[in-house]
């Protein structure tokens, strides 16, 4: 068949309306169809123009950083309450807030997308800057836009509070849940399945055995190696924000040790290494050498980004 026979400007007015507004198309783009003129580059691109203007674009907004970044499973963990007492609804609530305001404020004004690995801002409420440590943020109803602090870890997706509880089990983080997840979601890159009958590493909230030592001793097997190479420093590098986006340089344990205050459930646990090495042979020390590296990968986030579009925009998976 013929391409140009087979996308029509009614399936080219189907497509642009359902990517960008999750609905049918209206009378303008259906009376463009009829005319023959949304093969004209020049009116489909006046067209994406005026719809991103309209309220129904913010359904592209939230339904595509649902698909993207996972926001949709935001509420299927709940965090321990005795390690995470801090956590409640309205701090998830400004996460989902923040993740979509930044989207959107990219999308608006334009912005390159390596904004999503790096940023010199973020989408904040006042629950969300006090989660994070950043003052000077009042009002707790309306998100907006803030410039970061230059000390501020925050900036980009990365360092998001909803990325960083979605790519969790709400408990623990795992560097291998949150290697694979940003493998896909950032690099486009998915790690493949572990093999049949590899148990999963759990990380140990009573404190006794650190996660490094445990995939270390995981990844000895000969079949695991070679992804664990990829998959584990990417995690690793995360490991610095806790199930709930907060930053972190120990891990918070139910076991024995010495307690923060007496008011907190929850003792010191060991000493969070974020340090790696990726398998181009790139070293970074933490977090900030880890994205800083990312950085580094413009063509290759660009065209993640562009794929994860077209999966959103087409509805089906990209293949050769």
């Amino acid at each position: 068949l013929n391409r140009e026979e087979v996308v029509d400007d009614f399936t080219l007015a189907s497509r642009l309306s359902y990517f960008l507004w999750s609905s049918m198309p209206d009378a303008e783009l259906l009376q463009l169809a009829a005319g023959g003129e949304l093969a004209n580059p020049e009116v489909r691109h006046a067209q994406v123009e005026r719809m991103l203007a309209d309220p129904k674009a913010e359904r592209l907004v939230e339904n595509f950083t649902g698909q993207w970044l996972d926001l949709r499973g935001i509420e299927f963990t709940s965090p321990d309450k005795k390690l995470y007492p801090e956590f409640d609804p309205m701090l998830q609530e400004s996460m989902l807030r923040e993740t979509r305001g930044f989207f959107r404020h990219i999308l608006a004004e334009n912005l390159s997308v390596m904004n999503f690995v790096d940023s010199d801002f973020a989408v904040l409420n006042e629950r969300l800057a006090n989660h994070y440590k950043i003052g000077g943020v009042k009002g707790h109803e309306s998100s907006r836009v803030v410039e970061l602090p230059d000390e501020s870890i925050r900036g980009g997706v990365m360092a998001q509070g909803s990325v960083l509880k979605v790519s969790a089990n709400g408990t623990t983080t795992s560097p291998v849940l949150r290697g694979v997840w940003l493998l896909d979601k950032l690099l486009g890159k998915p790690a493949p399945p572990p093999p049949p009958g590899v148990p999963a590493v759990e990380p140990d909230i009573r404190g006794a055995v650190a996660i490094r030592d445990q995939l270390a001793r995981h990844s000895e097997d000969n079949s695991c190696a070679a992804c664990h190479a990829r998959i584990d420093p990417p995690g690793f590098a995360l490991e610095c924000f806790d199930p709930i986006g907060g930053e972190r340089s120990w891990y918070r344990s139910l076991g024995e040790g010495k307690r923060i205050s007496k008011r907190e459930n929850y003792t010191i646990g060991p000493d969070v290494d974020p340090g790696g090495e990726l398998p181009d042979g790139a070293k970074f020390a933490n977090f900030r050498e880890f994205r800083a590296l990312m950085l580094e990968r413009e063509e290759v986030f660009a065209h993640a980004i562009a794929g994860k579009l077209l999966i959103y925009g087409s509805g089906r998976p990209l293949t050769l």
